[in-house]
């Protein structure tokens, strides 16, 4: 039976009607803000002595920290109220960006938005648990996460657009400015029109929970990043740092696994790799994530190197992936909230929107070729996105059952699909250009100019993503199909399979 649906938190004479709007609103602001944007990266390059592999750095620093948080998100909505929460959250990433908009320094930059990436997480957590049954009173996840990705989608584009924006008409700085603004907001609507409210009123104490581990896997993560982000400027491990990197990043790992094996209560439980299908879920959210990394490389390249687009220009064509986002979040509620039909096909249908996007970059991937013909390619990139991380998701809702491992499962889960195939992503892709454009510019020395190369390389590596997402559309329709599907787990080993047929020739 649905629950009626109530926010206790609101003072009485808040309208009832609006008030999951205002935290809507809110959960917009929090989602709009970040330690740096990725809109602004050309300007900050321009005005600052960092390196674009040192704001990617930051910027992944700041998904590491949205990353690790999610196992407290748990203990703490039912250890302090949601008047503490948001309050604590806005005051946090405002003073992050007041930070960020004033030092260079990594040292402290690094810390400060991995910080931000646990407040941002904290917040937008904190305002879509409450409004969960006004979206869906059965608390329906088919429908939950679909429309969870409207307003995590909209805000990843729309503040990469808006910091373009920004940057061009004032300067990089204002988006900081403007997002202080923005919290300042949250903590006003918190003062007036909501009141101090936790759902336990015996508060869930911090007790027992594994710091240490959260600490260590974050130091692990920041070297992780580190690696995959320097490495084609360093030469990957022709540099002995990275080869120091790595070796203390091993030997951490190691240690961080058998704490977590041994220790009481871990940080991240490794009995969730028990549940079923969740290797599956990860190897798939990798490989999608792997795909769609070509948005931020390729992309890039292809817009600044051989079309010299501005910033704010690319931001608005980039604006043109959200009616795809829109229509792929409309298929997923479709297919798995209303339909309530398996989720192999809608898998085939995201990927096979990454193969259509890869080929009309294919294509049309020329200099005289206008800009707004790649609008509907960057629709079904939006559309791709929408689909997979939404259903990949409720795969792993349907998959962890226990709410406590659920958040842990999330940690994993968003490793490998905010931070760790992101940046693998651009390590992968940057290496594969450069070995494509050396070989291209050797090869067509004399013939071809050196924008010419540039398109030559970047129709290649589209190419090999084509055979790739292919690939797994064609995968996921065959597992769709009853007699593959049941058929695979029946196939036995190699040795088993060549006693039986010993056994079989020995009885003629």
């Amino acid at each position: 039976m649905a629950q009626p649906f109530i926010m206790p938190m609101f003072r009485e004479w808040v309208p009832k009607r609006i008030q999951p709007w205002i935290y809507i609103l809110q959960v917009l602001c929090i989602q709009f803000s970040g330690g740096v944007y990725l809109g602004a990266l050309e300007a900050i390059r321009g005005t600052t002595a960092l390196q674009l592999e040192d704001l990617l750095m930051l910027l992944y620093a700041g998904l590491a920290g949205m990353a690790v948080y999610f196992p407290l998100l748990f203990r703490t909505k039912f250890r302090f109220t949601n008047q503490q929460l948001l309050i604590a959250s806005a005051i946090i990433i405002a003073v992050c960006n007041l930070i960020t908009m004033s030092t260079t320094n990594m040292a402290v930059l690094l810390p400060v938005c991995f910080i931000a990436g646990m407040a941002k997480i904290q917040g937008t957590f904190e305002c879509m648990s409450n409004i969960q049954l006004w979206m869906t009173p059965e608390r329906d996840f088919g429908i939950f996460f679909p429309i969870l990705h409207i307003i995590l989608l909209t805000a990843i584009t729309g503040s990469a657009w808006l910091a373009a924006v920004i940057a061009f008409h004032f300067s990089w700085q204002m988006m900081h400015v403007f997002t202080v603004g923005t919290m300042c907001f949250v903590v006003l609507i918190q003062i007036t029109l909501c009141r101090p409210w936790c759902p336990m009123p015996q508060r869930m104490p911090f007790r027992g929970i594994d710091f240490t581990s959260g600490l260590l896997i974050s130091l692990l993560m920041l070297m992780i990043s580190y690696i995959l982000v320097y490495g084609d400027r360093l030469m990957w491990f022709f540099s002995p740092r990275l080869r120091w990197i790595l070796a203390i990043s091993l030997i951490l790992l190691a240690f961080i696994l058998y704490r977590l094996n041994t220790v009481e209560k871990p940080y991240i439980s490794l009995d969730i790799f028990r549940y079923k299908n969740i290797f599956a879920i990860l190897f798939v959210t990798a490989v999608a994530e792997l795909l769609l990394g070509a948005e931020h490389t390729l992309e890039e390249i292809y817009w600044t190197e051989v079309r010299g687009l501005e910033e704010h220009t690319k931001g608005a064509l980039c604006l043109w992936s959200l009616p795809g986002v829109y229509a792929g979040v409309a298929i997923t509620l479709f297919w798995l909230g209303h339909k309530r039909w398996k989720v192999w096909k809608l898998f085939a249908i995201g990927f096979g929107c990454i193969m259509v996007y890869s080929m009309w970059m294919y294509f049309y991937l020329d200099v005289n070729v206008p800009i707004e013909q790649y609008r509907l390619g960057l629709a079904f990139r939006g559309c791709a996105y929408a689909i997979l991380a939404a259903s990949l998701m409720w795969s792993l809702h349907e998959s962890v059952h226990d709410l406590e491992h659920f958040f842990m499962a999330l940690f994993i889960f968003n490793v490998i699909h905010m931070y760790l195939a992101g940046a693998s992503g651009y390590g992968l892709y940057t290496t594969l250009f450069k070995h494509f454009m050396a070989d291209n510019m050797f090869r067509y020395e004399g013939h071809m100019g050196e924008i010419s190369v540039m398109s030559v390389t970047l129709k290649q590596i589209f190419g090999q993503l084509i055979w790739a997402s292919g690939i797994m559309t064609a995968a996921f329709l065959l597992l769709d199909i009853p007699r593959v599907r049941t058929g695979i787990e029946k196939v036995p080993y190699w040795p088993v399979y060549g006693i039986k047929m010993l056994t079989r020739k020995s009885r003629v």
